[in-house]
């Protein structure tokens, strides 16, 4: 409107401006309303079916990034919301391949749609899942996941911008916080352990859940490797290795 005063709103532009304005003073993220949010450089698209990508999650990449993998790895991303890391790994990794596993069925379309619009449609497929039931994880080469991790204990913390808007189903695990790493990481006793090295999983964590994590990792024989805290300098990102 600074910009260009003199010019006349037509009444369609006026009426969706309304409607927007509308939504997000009712507390509607902003990327729900431009239905796109940035991970990796890339948009993404996003609506009320996945969680609005945060950029702590972009430190799975960035571990990932510096593993030494097997030429043209096969990648599995457990709970892949609107598909950020299949896609972004599958785009950055030259010949990798990605196996993009959710329970929403909103949320695999969501993840499908991004695959197409950014290019990696022949690359990644998408299955709907519990975690990683009906998997052979001997199949695979690198596990990552950010799978759902908040107790319901910090409700009263939450922003109602995210309590009100962003999928339940991604945000709160049944039970405790750590209740789905519990069960990702007694399903991974089925990675490979390899010559020298287990087959890596990376997997994103709430805050104060290192501890925790500790313990469900020595009880499903896996070993942590590395801990990346993310831009608050909280423990965010956990990189396991199977016995």
């Amino acid at each position: 409107m600074l910009a260009r005063e003199e010019m006349p709103v037509p009444p369609e532009a006026e009426r969706r401006f309304r409607d927007l304005l509308a939504r997000r003073l009712a507390g509607e993220p902003v990327s729900y309303l431009t239905g796109e949010r940035e991970f990796w450089g890339r948009p993404f698209a996003v609506d009320s079916r996945v969680l609005i990508p945060r950029p702590e999650t972009e430190h799975i990449v960035e571990v990932v990034l510096e593993l030494r993998l097997p030429e043209a790895p096969r990648i599995l991303d457990v709970g892949t919301g609107s598909g950020i890391l299949a896609v972004t790994l599958a785009l950055e990794i030259p010949g990798a391949r990605a196996v993009a596993v959710d329970l929403s069925p909103g949320a695999l379309a969501v993840a499908a749609k991004n695959a197409r619009r950014l290019g990696a449609a022949d690359r990644v497929s998408f299955l709907g899942a519990d975690l990683t039931t009906a998997l052979d994880l001997r199949r695979f080469d690198l596990v990552v996941s950010n799978p759902p991790y908040v107790d319901r204990a910090e409700i009263p913390e939450i922003s109602l911008e995210v309590l009100d808007f962003e999928p339940h189903l991604a945000l709160f695990p049944p039970g405790a916080g750590d209740a789905t790493l519990a069960r990702l990481f007694a399903q991974c006793t089925g990675l490979r352990s390899g010559l020298r090295y287990g087959i890596p999983l990376a997997v994103e964590i709430g805050r104060g859940q290192l501890d925790a994590v500790r313990r469900h990792a020595a009880a499903s024989g896996l070993d942590i490797a590395e801990v990346r805290e993310d831009y608050s300098g909280i423990p965010r990102t956990v990189l396991l290795r199977r016995r």
